[in-house]
């Protein structure tokens, strides 16, 4: 059994994760907001908003075997600044285990992130490497670090804010989407596969390391994922239709200045990308076929 502290525990990806690891018999200590949670046993009261610097974490790894780092936001806000989040206080994290002596961390980032421009890409791609970094060097007198970073491709699950979106969607007999996103190429993930690689990690795949690269058995364009989880409903065929580029990137520049809306030119740079690799990395890393993106309705959204 493991003592292990898992930040974003309260997020779509970090409840699955938290369960899985939870039937493993590990002890889980969940990262939680002060500001939005009551802190309660075998809870820790972190915010990555402002816990910049190793100090601030080294007495919450007291006792701790292993991180695993779940924390992310699509979007810059002032109450979740994207730098900090995604950036400055994963490396602090980071570089607290290093000096804890914590043995493994697992840092849970996107597909796509290593060639991207957009800000979302960057931050991530920037803890990721520093993690990475760390773990290649092993200081004088200490521990190595061992160190994981999981890329998967769109993660899909009820309570996930994407999976959300899809699935209205997918309810419309005719859907209007930017041709970039249309055509752009994805490897769908259940979230009940991607905490099992997670598990998997600290458990008997413990000595992988470097980039996990996380993608679905078959990859397909984003306007035939929609058409599917529509079939896969019961409904009609669906009709999906480019949207002209004029209206595309007024739609997206609409979206920046609403805050709370999962439409922008960030979201529009992402799904407008391809998200795929090799399909084996997965199945090897579970011992068995993930979910394959015809089941995901029943198996990771009705199932969850």
């Amino acid at each position: 059994m493991l003592n292990i502290l898992l930040t974003g525990a309260t997020g779509f990806i970090g409840r699955h994760v938290a369960r899985r690891l939870r039937d493993d018999g590990h002890r889980v200590v969940a990262g939680m907001s002060p500001q939005r949670h009551a802190i309660g046993a075998d809870q820790c009261a972190m915010d990555f908003a402002h816990d910049l610097s190793p100090g601030d974490w080294m007495p919450r790894l007291d006792g701790i075997d292993a991180v695993v780092n779940a924390v992310g936001v699509l979007r810059d806000s002032a109450r979740q600044p994207i730098d900090a989040l995604h950036r400055d206080a994963p490396r602090a994290l980071f570089d607290a285990c290093m000096q804890k002596g914590v043995r493994r961390v697992v840092q849970i980032s996107a597909l796509g992130v290593a060639g991207s421009p957009t800000r979302y890409a960057s931050t991530k791609r920037a803890a990721d490497e520093h993690l990475l970094a760390l773990a290649a060097r092993a200081p004088a007198g200490r521990p190595a670090l061992s160190a994981c970073v999981v890329r998967p491709s769109v993660v899909f699950g009820r309570g996930g804010a994407s999976s959300a979106l899809f699935m209205n969607l997918a309810r419309l007999p005719v859907v209007v989407l930017p041709r970039p996103v249309i055509e752009a190429r994805v490897q769908p993930v259940a979230v009940q596969d991607l905490a099992d690689a997670v598990a998997h990690l600290l458990g008997r795949a413990a000595d992988r390391q470097g980039v996990v690269e996380c993608a679905g058995p078959e990859a397909l364009p984003m306007g035939d994922f929609i058409a599917s989880l529509r079939n896969q409903c019961g409904r009609g065929a669906a009709h999906v239709l480019p949207l002209p580029e004029p209206l595309t990137r007024l739609s997206a520049r609409l979206g920046d200045l609403i805050p709370a809306s999962p439409w922008c030119s960030e979201s529009l740079a992402m799904l407008g990308t391809d998200n795929v690799a090799d399909a084996g990395t997965l199945h090897d890393l579970l011992g068995r076929p993930a979910v394959h993106y015809r089941d995901l309705v029943a198996r990771a959204w009705n199932g969850s």
